[in-house]
């Protein structure tokens, strides 16, 4: 084989390594491709939280995968039960640790577990009328015991352990099972204040006062330090791709199952038309939710 053509097979071997030292080392730095392969991830929270499992599935997912750099949480929920909240909150925490920052995205509401949520990430972005707050925790037993009786219907329950039955829908609540509710209730509310004092860096006497169960506005709560920012998702957008130091056009991607169309509109249709259905399948325990505007 001739030089010239040994010289030209070596050339044509070398010329993507060449190629790609001059993409690598041109433009804004070494680092401007790898950093127009990053992207920002999306992980939407909204309605009741019921359970942890999906949320806390595509957060992992995004914490895991190197070509993201931080995720938008968007949060449009009112709360939901206590351990789904706290699941999502942990996952979010951990990403302290992986050095991704997570911000939140407040829509038209965020409270209660909504807000438990969102006080574990690195940012908090609300509109003016976003509503938050609602730090509180409660339990419902619902009592057919009155009705039972115009009607005729005799329940007997029989238990080993005295409070086997508690919250026995068939018979009057004690004063003995009212204390030992309001006892599991205050831990859980104490929870709920260390962990937004925690991830909110704040003083746990501070959150305390506000923790009653009232609710605030997007602009109240910037004023007591509960968010950080006033604005939108496109502000919140553009704040992450900022930080992460990534240009306005880095794609922002979700991870989620796509609910079908025709179980999304006969949903949506018998919740208008009958409200009261939605709460017929809640699990039992207790709650970190705001509910007033659901009835």
């Amino acid at each position: 084989m001739k030089s010239r053509q040994k010289l030209l097979i070596a050339l044509l071997i070398l010329l993507p390594v060449l190629i790609g030292i001059v993409v690598i080392t041109s433009g804004d730095g070494a680092g401007s491709a790898l950093a127009l392969q990053k992207k920002i991830g999306l992980v939407r929270i909204t309605d009741v939280i019921y359970s942890s499992d999906k949320y806390t599935k595509q957060l992992r997912k995004f914490r895991n995968d190197n070509s993201v750099a931080g995720v938008i949480l968007r949060i449009n929920s009112p709360g939901g039960t206590v351990a789904p909240s706290q699941e999502i909150y942990y996952e979010i925490l951990r990403f302290r640790d992986s050095n991704k920052p997570v911000v939140v995205s407040m829509e038209n509401v965020a409270a209660s577990g909504g807000y438990y949520i969102a006080c574990a990430a690195h940012r908090l972005f609300a509109n003016p009328g976003t509503l938050t707050g609602s730090f509180g925790v409660y339990m419902r037993f619902p009592h057919f015991y009155r009705l039972s009786e115009k009607i005729g219907i005799d329940m007997t329950t029989i238990k080993a352990g005295e409070f086997k039955d508690l919250g026995n829908p068939h018979r009057k609540i004690t004063e003995e099972e009212k204390k030992l509710l309001q006892n599991l209730l205050s831990d859980t509310h104490d929870q709920f204040i260390e962990d937004i004092a925690y991830g909110r860096s704040l003083d746990i006497d501070s959150v305390r006062a506000l923790a009653d169960g009232r609710i605030f506005t997007g602009r109240q709560a910037l004023h007591l330090g509960l968010v950080d920012t006033l604005g939108g998702y496109q502000d919140a957008a553009t704040y992450i791709k900022s930080y992460c130091g990534l240009p306005e056009k880095t794609k922002i991607i979700e991870n989620r199952a796509a609910d079908g169309l025709w179980k999304n509109l006969l949903t949506d249709a018998m919740n208008e038309l009958f409200p009261f259905l939605q709460f017929l399948g809640q699990p039992a325990g207790s709650y970190f939710l705001f509910d007033g505007f659901l009835y």
